[in-house]
């Protein structure tokens, strides 16, 4: 793959990639892992590294794990000095570090998720050359002390000054030039730039050759690059901020070096400082992409490679390359890739990763025939425009939006995207930007034809391709690293890449994707889709007629990151930007004309290749539970069609106060009902009576849930306590008494019990459900504490359970990730009290209700309110597949609403007060109510 080509030492198991974003590499020591026991003393030799938020001890034995410790959960750093004693060994100087959490990579040297290992644990490490053992504790002082900052701005402060004092200690060593003649022209502070990766050092550049050194000596301890040998330079922009920017490119002929420069005009307002390097003239991957801490140092350094070779000079601009290629001498391909450049995109960085467009719409026939228009996508249309009825749904949203509007909440191209598409031969790089663990199985890159379907009918899913579609290394396609990348919910592992039928291997299928970018109907149409990329279409009038209005932080200077004074503000916004996705830079404002001659398309007369048919499936090729699903997805979307037709079935008033949760047995015979009247109930769904009726305290029970295979109840009260009611038993089990205020919530997922109270915490417990149903009294071992502002008023889990998100009184909404138990997004999305919240059931969005009357959907990955609708009335519970919310209001009436055009599709009269729990079986078409009026209601849908 293009960005993993850069050289990095072979035998090493770590890589930069192992540090969190924006995280440095600093310095390492050879070192001793020390652990000690009764019997005897382990020393395990090994590199210690230290980082500007960790410490990572990486074992030259490559059978133990790779350590991480945070330095934000050091509870204490101590340098223990040496130890001598005539009867004793002599004990060398230590570093003891205390802490909460050490994390586990690469055990067994296989690339996998983190293991994270929660709990109080000394560490132990002593330097092979033990006289530097106190600086190293005196620096992890510093860095400890930076990490722990209340603000991040203030974090990023201390880190960077700290980088700054050893940048500026520091240089270049001179004795790593290739030769003693050379003659240096400058040198200055740089950070090499690689994918969610910045690695700080010197950059010197002589009158033969540029040098960059990193601070840390990793991975190598120069990179050098012949002047002779550079063919283009870009200056490149960071976070989407506006410069004017120029490239020179250099070619060849008959020994001469010819230097072009490139000049696109735009507002220059805050000039950022990057510049990339290229020895090639048509690879889309660069030889080095440095970051000057200093704009003059990158314009000194681009101008003298820019004139050095400067024997003749000819002007190369976006319209040059569009005549170049008009006149067949550039091949579709390659006049995407230097638009790309040209609009700063670079493999180096994710978030401005080259984006190329899906050009074939047929991923199911036998046989690809490139000379139907029906085998292809429409390229006047974005990639959210192609479905009409998602597109009228989309336009109905926009419409009722204030401004600024936008059609899509989601990019086409992002750092996720890329590592979606990447994965199976990046999966450091996924590891990296999600925090250790890979994505859900059914969310990952299984099929390319489902993923082209997706972004047909997907709410939230518009992405293009990237180019190594059109490549010639099929790798990423193949699991040929083994990776265990979960099952999916058909029971069937994640491996390679499902291919079309018309593609008989994963070579044959790039061969014809580069068939189908070169053939005539693309290249009649590919105009079309530049202007909506690169063109007059991106932005402006012209974007919302047809149909591409994005999120305003995707354009560049949609937001002004500088005139934010809040550092934390500042840093939350520039990270928003460069997760959510940019759009590329514009490079042409009028039309861009059709290609007039293609000479360069590749031969598409029939080849064997092409026209062969494809050998059909044998019967035992197919899983058996290939199917499920899809099935299961129909059986979704066909439920929740019906959703609108639902009918009372029968009504029942079982409590003497208003109902405020629901839990039903695995079978559907039996309902649990919580109450205000502090009693839980059970309900007989063929006796039409309530058979128990069980009563903990004298205080409200707020919610209830269905343990260990429906033989378990969990109830919480404002009493403080969670109780476990045991059905077979009859009784209750046991108590947890866990909070310092009313428990509003308890979730369940993985043996794990969270509990959400009013007093400002979710708390994590650790629970055998056997022990219960066995009759025992179960040990609740507290595994985290999450501390809120306010009182926690609702919780929920991902489907998966590797998420939870909690709503508080204060009308924040917070997403955790479950395995450090780290904020991952805090979103102040209410005015008022949260009432519910859950994940939608691909885990990539939250929907949450408030007293403020609003409903809101908040993207995971950005935290960002991506919806957002003002109801008429308060709402109090829902349920939702991801676009249809079916919910209960201060009315007492059911409503059905529809995110995508923001509108009540449906209305049925429920309860004579507000509803206020509501419980759904989407595999039966069953739903059932209560409110305040003391009823619950089963509902029956009708097709």
């Amino acid at each position: 793959m293009a960005f993993l080509k850069t050289k990095e030492r072979k035998k090493e198991r770590f890589s930069l990639l192992l540090l969190d974003l924006e995280e440095y590499y600093f310095e390492e020591h050879t070192a001793y892992h020390v652990t000690s026991s009764s019997a005897k003393t382990r020393k395990v030799r090994g590199s210690f590294k230290v980082c500007s938020r960790s410490v990572i001890f990486d074992p030259d034995d490559l059978t133990e794990p790779i350590l991480k410790i945070p330095l934000r959960d050091c509870q204490k750093i101590q340098f223990e000095e040496k130890e001598s004693n005539p009867f004793h060994e002599p004990k060398p100087s230590s570093i003891s570090v205390h802490c909460e959490q050490v994390i586990y990579i690469k055990e067994n040297c296989i690339i996998s998720p983190y293991r994270n290992q929660r709990g109080t644990k000394r560490v132990n490490f002593q330097l092979e050359v033990w006289r530097k053992t106190e600086d190293v504790v005196q620096t992890l002082h510093q860095l400890h002390r930076a990490s722990c900052l209340e603000k991040l701005g203030d974090q990023t402060a201390m880190i960077t000054a700290n980088l700054q004092s050893r940048l500026a200690r520091s240089s270049f060593d001179k004795l790593c030039l290739q030769s003693v003649a050379e003659k240096p022209h400058m040198e200055c502070a740089v950070a090499m730039v690689l994918p969610l990766v910045c690695n700080p050092g010197h950059v010197c550049i002589t009158d033969d050759n540029l040098y960059f050194q990193p601070l840390s000596g990793y991975p190598e301890q120069v990179l050098q690059i012949k002047l002779h040998k550079v063919r283009r330079i870009y200056k490149r922009r960071h976070g989407l901020r506006p410069l004017v920017s120029s490239v020179a490119t250099f070619s060849h002929t008959n020994g001469i070096f010819m230097c072009m420069r490139v000049h696109v005009s735009l507002p220059c307002l805050s000039p950022i400082q990057g510049l990339e390097v290229f020895c090639s003239e048509n690879d889309f991957c660069s030889d080095i992409y440095l970051k000057f801490y200093n704009t003059a140092d990158r314009d000194e350094m681009y101008y003298y490679i820019a004139t050095f070779l400067d024997n003749h000079l000819t002007e190369h601009t976006a319209e040059s390359y569009m005549l170049q290629w008009q006149r067949g001498h550039l091949s579709n391909f390659q006049y995407l890739l230097h638009l790309n450049n040209l609009a700063d995109r670079s493999c180096n960085d994710l978030s401005q990763y080259p984006v190329f467009p899906w050009v074939i719409a047929d991923y199911t026939s036998s046989q690809l025939d490139l000379t139907n228009p029906d085998t292809f996508r429409d390229l006047s249309k974005p990639v959210g425009a192609l479905n009409r009825e998602r597109l009228d749904q989309l336009l109905c949203r926009f419409r009722g939006m204030p401004e600024p509007r936008f059609l899509y909440g989601s990019h086409y191209s992002s750092p996720g995207y890329v590592l979606f598409y990447l994965v199976r031969v990046a999966p450091e790089h996924m590891l990296c930007l999600q925090n250790g663990r890979f994505d859900h199985a059914d969310r990952m890159f299984n099929s390319i034809g489902d993923t082209w379907k997706n972004c047909l009918e997907g709410a939230t899913d518009f992405k293009e391709l990237i180019p190594e579609f059109y490549g010639d290394d099929p790798s990423f396609l193949g699991n040929q690293l083994n990776l265990d990348l979960g099952r999916r919910q058909n029971g069937s592992y994640v491996g390679d890449v499902s291919l079309p039928p018309w593609a008989s291997d994963a070579k044959d299928f790039l061969q014809k994707h580069k068939m189908a970018l070169e053939s005539p109907y693309v290249s009649e149409h590919l105009h079309e889709w530049i202007d909506l990329v690169f063109g007059f279409k991106q932005r402006g009038s012209e974007a919302v007629v047809a149909n591409n209005v994005f999120h305003p932080l995707t354009y560049e200077g949609g937001v002004d990151c500088d005139s934010i004074e809040d550092p934390d503000q500042r840093v939350a916004m520039l990270t928003q930007i460069l997760e959510f996705g940019q759009t590329p830079k514009q490079l042409f404002t009028t039309p861009h004309p059709q290609r007039i001659t293609p000479r360069v398309q590749q031969n598409l007369t029939r080849s064997p290749s092409l026209t062969s048919p494809i050998s059909e499936l044998t019967p035992g090729s197919l899983n058996e539970d290939s199917s499920f699903e899809d099935l299961t997805e129909e059986t979704r979307k066909l439920v929740w069609s019906n959703v609108g037709r639902l009918t009372p079935s029968c009504r029942h008033k079982i409590h003497k106060e208003a109902v405020t949760a629901i839990a039903v047995t695995r079978d559907g015979a039996s309902i649990f009902t919580t109450s205000q009247d502090s009693t839980l109930k059970m309900f007989s769904k063929e006796l039409k009576d309530f058979q128990r009726s069980v009563s903990f305290s004298n205080m409200a029970l707020s919610s209830c849930l269905m343990l260990a295979d429906g033989e378990i109840v969990a109830c919480s009260s404002w009493d403080n306590n969670v109780y476990f009611y045991s059905i077979p038993y009859g009784r209750r089990q046991d108590t947890l008494m866990g909070h310092d205020d009313a428990v509003s919530e308890v979730c369940w997922s993985n043996n794990k019990l969270y509990t959400a109270s009013w007093d400002s915490t979710v708390k994590v417990w650790q629970c055998d459900p056997r022990a219960l149903c066995a009759h025992k009294r179960s040990h609740f071992e507290l595994l985290a504490e999450l501390e809120h502002d306010s009182g926690v008023n609702a919780a929920g889990l991902s489907p998966s359970g590797c998420l939870l998100v909690s709503g508080c009184k204060d009308g924040a909404v917070t997403i955790w990730d479950t395995s450090t138990y780290g904020t991952l997004q805090q979103v102040d999305c209410h005015t008022g009290t949260v009432h519910r919240l859950a994940f939608s059931p691909d885990g990539l969005h939250v929907l949450s209700i408030g007293t403020d009357s609003c409903m809101k959907v908040t993207d995971v990955q950005t935290g960002m309110v991506i919806s957002s609708v003002k109801v008429e009335e308060e709402l109090r519970c829902f349920c939702w597949d991801g676009n249809s919310v079916l919910c209960g209001g201060q009315s007492g009436d059911l409503l059905l609403w529809d995110l995508m055009s923001n509108a009540i599709t449906s209305r049925m009269s429920a309860h004579s007060g507000a509803v206020t729990a509501i419980w759904m079986n989407e595999l039966c078409g069953t739903v059932v109510t209560g409110g305040e009026d003391r009823q619950i209601i089963y509902w029956k849908m009708h097709n």
